[in-house]
């Protein structure tokens, strides 16, 4: 079998603020560090055309790191990059030595399962917002993250290398021989433009076979697709940890006896309204990021990508737990006009029982 070289790359992705303002980080790490001045890269391939981005992502690269991974040819190079809507993605590339398929399958399930990276990653990302941190808003590191393996083939493979049987190994980490239904259920994305590139997509990692070395377009619309999934998963465990404190809080807002002529859940609205104000700010930025324009290669890769990470059924529920949040806004403002309307009809009462009292003592 055909030797293989390549890399796997590790991605670990943060939610670390609201918002990052890009041109200020980059001042910031081109400050800070020798590596000059942070990349905004796009794709660049002849129909990355049909990929709009409105704000690139900054590039850095942040250092080598040692990795004791069997078949690593040298030190792991460390990188970030940074997305304007609150997205930090670190990746540790780790490269392999010349190596046959098997082999390379052995060092791929190794980066994959057998090494945890955390230590590594929690520094790199202390350091980083170390750095950057004046450029981000409302700075706060979600407990949520996102994970992501690709494992990138730099050589020429045969054929018979793309076959299912070889790929389920390095990418389900399998070995014992799957039915024709598993293997189409858990590898069906797969994607070729030219005769001698393929990808390979599955949940929580990829396979990508791309000779030129300096193409790497499929790797960034995976790391796009997996910063949007990251916000789309934060927002929804923020808005699940919302509810029920929500439905708390209107408990304890609730107005009991002299309450009555007060403002009821002023504050508690003003606090839904911002809450919802923020996630649908924030999930429209995060979707408007990238927008594709045509079918294209690239664009089906992406495409893919989000039905693979569930988007869609991730924005469906956010979007129902807003629509909760809206609809109990509106209950209890309605709740809270009609109350108003009945202390307007109390005072009025009143005032026309004392108009009354009072023509009735100048009578007398």
């Amino acid at each position: 079998m055909t030797s293989t070289r390549g890399a796997a790359i590790v991605y670990r992705l943060y939610d670390v603020g609201f918002e990052i303002d890009l041109n200020r980080a980059a001042e910031l790490l081109t400050a800070a560090r020798d590596a000059g001045e942070p990349l905004r890269v796009r794709p660049v391939r002849g129909e990355a055309q049909a990929i709009q981005i409105a704000n690139p992502p900054i590039t850095v690269a942040l250092g080598a790191e040692s990795v004791p991974v069997p078949g690593a040819a040298g030190p792991a190079e460390v990188s970030t990059r940074i997305f304007d809507f609150g997205v930090v993605s670190l990746r540790i590339t780790i490269p392999a030595a010349e190596m046959t398929w098997a082999e390379f399958t052995a060092f791929g399930n190794a980066v994959d399962v057998g090494f945890d990276l955390t230590p590594i990653f929690d520094r790199q990302l202390a350091s980083l917002l170390a750095c950057i941190g004046p450029a981000v808003e409302r700075q706060e590191v979600k407990k949520v993250t996102e994970d992501y393996v690709v494992f990138r083939i730099t050589s020429r493979l045969s054929p018979e290398t793309w076959r299912d049987e070889n790929i389920v190994p390095l990418l389900l980490n399998e070995r014992r021989a799957l039915s024709d239904t598993a293997r189409s259920e858990l590898l069906p994305h797969r994607f070729s433009y030219y005769t001698d590139d393929l990808t390979i997509l599955t949940w929580d990692n990829a396979l990508i076979v791309e000779p030129s070395a300096d193409d790497a377009d499929v790797q960034y619309i995976l790391e796009f697709a997996n910063a949007q999934l990251l916000e789309l998963r934060v927002y929804d465990a923020i808005l699940d940890a919302e509810l029920p404190r929500m439905y708390d809080r209107v408990a304890v807002a609730r107005p009991r006896g002299a309450g009555l002529l007060r403002g009821r859940y002023a504050r508690l609205l003003s606090y839904m309204q911002a809450l919802v104000a923020d996630s649908t700010e924030l999930v429209e930025r995060v979707e408007s990021a990238l927008k594709v324009t045509d079918d294209v290669y690239l664009a089906r890769i992406y495409t893919a990508a989000l039905e693979i990470f569930r988007g869609r059924e991730w924005r469906a529920a956010i979007d129902r737990k807003l629509s909760i949040i809206r609809e109990t806004y509106d209950m209890l403002n309605g709740e809270s006009q009609a109350a108003r309307s009945e202390a307007l009809e109390l005072l009025i009462v009143v005032l026309i029982m004392l108009e009354i009292v009072l023509a009735i003592l100048l009578r007398h």
